[in-house]
């Protein structure tokens, strides 16, 4: 089925967003998601779309959220599909820090100043396990897939008028230089794994390679970069997506890529 696309402002968003989103006012659109109505998917598949800064900020492990009755933590990997020259990702910081560091460069903000500042360019990925302290900077445009859980703590917002979650946003972090191996550029191989587990895989796949991949997963999770994808009588383009139940038939235009994801 395709699934639903629901858009959501941000102080940090846009309102010229890529003509393959419909945006008939001027609202500072940040994100679009991609859900079901008739159940919680286990992943969340969002857009992104930066004018500014976004907090940094940091998310719990499984084992810390469901301390907190919550189901999950958050754990996440982003896709950058064209990014302005400049643009930058901040992720994990420059060197170690306790507690009382983190907390006390959040307050003054020099956290800022402390964040590894990574430039960006598309075809870029980087995988975010929880703990990680991080923030995705200006100009940037980006597909994101993680678990679906609403859970951020916000350390630092460059004053912005919104909540921070110092407490516990310190608590979960391990903040410390950014060291997971999954990361880097795609190549043009039909089919690039990206990330492998522990909560879910994600391929960079063109046309040939997708129907396979769909296949031999119970349910994937299809999200077009180029071209279109069908699947019974639903299709999806880029700025959409399909969630696929095995067995279905897929078919891909000549020319299309997509991510394709799945839970492990």
């Amino acid at each position: 089925m395709k699934l639903n696309s629901h858009y959501v402002e941000k102080p940090w968003g846009r309102n010229d967003l890529p003509p393959v989103f419909a945006q008939a006012d001027d609202r500072q659109i940040g994100e679009v998601w991609f859900d079901s109505q008739a159940e919680k998917l286990p992943l969340l598949v969002k857009w992104l779309f930066t004018s500014e800064k976004l907090s940094i900020q940091v998310h719990p492990n499984d084992a810390q959220a469901q301390v907190l009755g919550r189901a999950s933590g958050k754990e996440e990997c982003w896709f950058i599909v064209c990014a302005e020259p400049e643009s930058r990702l901040g992720i994990g910081t420059l060197h170690p820090l306790t507690a009382d560091e983190l907390r006390n460069a959040s307050l003054s903000g020099a956290i800022e100043d402390l964040m590894d500042w990574k430039p960006v360019k598309a075809g870029d990925y980087f995988y975010i396990p929880a703990g990680t302290v991080h923030a995705i900077g200006s100009g940037i445009t980006l597909v994101e897939v993680q678990q679906n859980a609403d859970i951020t703590y916000r350390l630092y917002d460059y004053g912005r008028p919104r909540e921070l979650h110092l407490d516990d946003g310190i608590a979960v972090s391990d903040a410390k230089p950014y060291a997971d191996p999954q990361c880097g550029v795609v190549d043009d191989t039909a089919l690039q794994k990206l990330v492998n587990g522990p909560h879910f895989h994600l391929w960079h796949a063109h046309s040939h390679a997708i129907g396979g991949l769909v296949g031999a997963h119970e349910t994937t999770w299809v999200i077009p970069l180029e071209g279109s994808i069908s699947v019974g009588a639903d299709s999806a383009d880029a700025g959409e997506c399909l969630y696929v139940q095995k067995g279905q038939v897929v078919s891909a235009a000549p020319s299309t890529r997509a991510l394709v994801a799945a839970i492990c």
